[in-house]
């Protein structure tokens, strides 16, 4: 269940090792007896356009990583923010297991462990519009993939876009075998002509780079047919939000991102962010960058978020198909309870935080 398995260690010219040892330390200290310390509360993001906007909040000073030090956005809400970057998997273990309060991840691999931790998706941070795809050679259309070996990570939102493009064009799934190999192997290995590796499936940056290197590869189909289905997001515990200070730690890590979200929109200053983030996500360029920020499409303000999760489509029929897919493919031990606005399921599609941000926004600029 791994979003972003292997990029920090994928050696190719657009990626450079960026490895970070896994926190230990337990995950919050909300407690607010120590001589009215600011509450401090943890969140656990990986490398992956959406969350490295965190790193480079705390790059602009807007907030401050480390814990008992703050940035002008926790003194607003009156929490500390502690960041913890380490890879995919481990945030998703430490999530979990409770060891962090707050977490990057998707609405797929939140899943399991809100079966264990009942869980609380504050806000939308992105959703795929092209960045996770198919590359083939030689295969032009899905008749010619037909009876071939996709290869990629099973159990990941590859294999989730891969399978419902199967289904938007009426294809039987079991037509087309899907092989478990992570994506950085995949796309190494069609990229160095490797025999027998006619598609893969795989995300950024491995589309960016296996397009640019091997001649004659193209993206057969990628997950622009399925919009808004793929949701980068961060995830809160519910027992880290009824603690003193969670709800505020909540807008707080909203209030971050929009903040962020706003010095890219900015002419002056948005190029210099765009650098800054591609440093956080795989050391990439600005050009890559640009090219990153549109495949992976960003919601910008408060508003585009409410909408999402207040949206009809996603509600009724995004979620439930990602839970289907879950439970089919055993990556949820049990059915998994999904709910917008009830902190009695397992995960709790909540507007609430969006919506203090929102007004805490419109108070201070006369508009969202």
């Amino acid at each position: 269940m791994t979003r972003l398995k292997l990029i920090a260690c994928f050696i190719l010219p657009l990626v450079l090792c960026a490895g970070c040892t896994a926190p230990t330390e337990p995950a919050t200290d909300s407690s607010t007896a120590n001589q009215g310390a600011a509450p401090s509360f943890s969140l656990a993001w990986s490398e992956y356009p959406s969350w490295s906007v965190f790193g480079v909040a705390d790059k602009y000073g807007m907030i401050d990583k480390d814990r008992g030090a703050m940035g002008p956005v926790e003194k607003k809400w009156g929490v500390d923010i502690v960041l913890k970057e380490t890879d995919y998997d481990t945030c998703i273990n430490l999530f979990g297991t409770g060891q962090i309060d707050a977490v990057c991840i998707t609405n797929m691999d939140i899943l399991s462990p809100a079966v264990g931790r009942k869980s609380v998706a504050i806000m939308p941070t992105s959703t795929s519009d092209g960045a996770d795809a198919v590359i083939t050679v030689g295969i032009d259309d899905m008749e010619g993939l037909k009876g071939k070996d996709t290869y990629g990570l099973e159990k990941t939102v590859s294999q989730y876009m891969f399978e419902r493009n199967l289904e938007l064009q009426g294809k039987n799934t079991a037509d087309y075998p899907f092989k478990n190999l992570d994506p950085a192997a995949a796309a190494q290995a069609m990229q160095t002509n490797q025999e027998k590796i006619e598609a893969i499936a795989v995300w950024n940056p491995f589309v960016l780079q296996t397009l640019r290197t091997r001649e004659g590869s193209k993206v057969l189909f990628d997950s622009t047919s399925i919009p808004e289905e793929i949701i980068d997001m961060v995830v809160m515990g519910q027992d880290s939000l009824n603690k003193p200070g969670g709800e505020d730690f909540a807008c707080a890590v909203i209030d971050t991102f929009y903040e962020v979200n706003r010095r890219l929109a900015d002419p002056d200053k948005g190029d210099e962010t765009l650098v800054a983030l591609g440093e956080k996500f795989s050391s990439l360029p600005l050009d890559d960058m640009k090219i990153v920020v549109r495949q992976t499409k960003f919601y910008k303000t408060p508003g585009d978020a409410i909408a999402l999760y207040e949206g009809e489509s996603f509600q009724g029929d995004t979620m439930p198909k990602v839970v289907q897919f879950c439970v089919e493919h055993e990556i949820c031990a049990s059915d998994p309870k999904v709910a917008f606005g009830d902190p009695a399921a397992q995960l709790n599609f909540d507007t609430t935080y969006l919506k203090r941000v929102q007004q805490s926004t419109a108070d201070s600029t006369g508009s969202e």
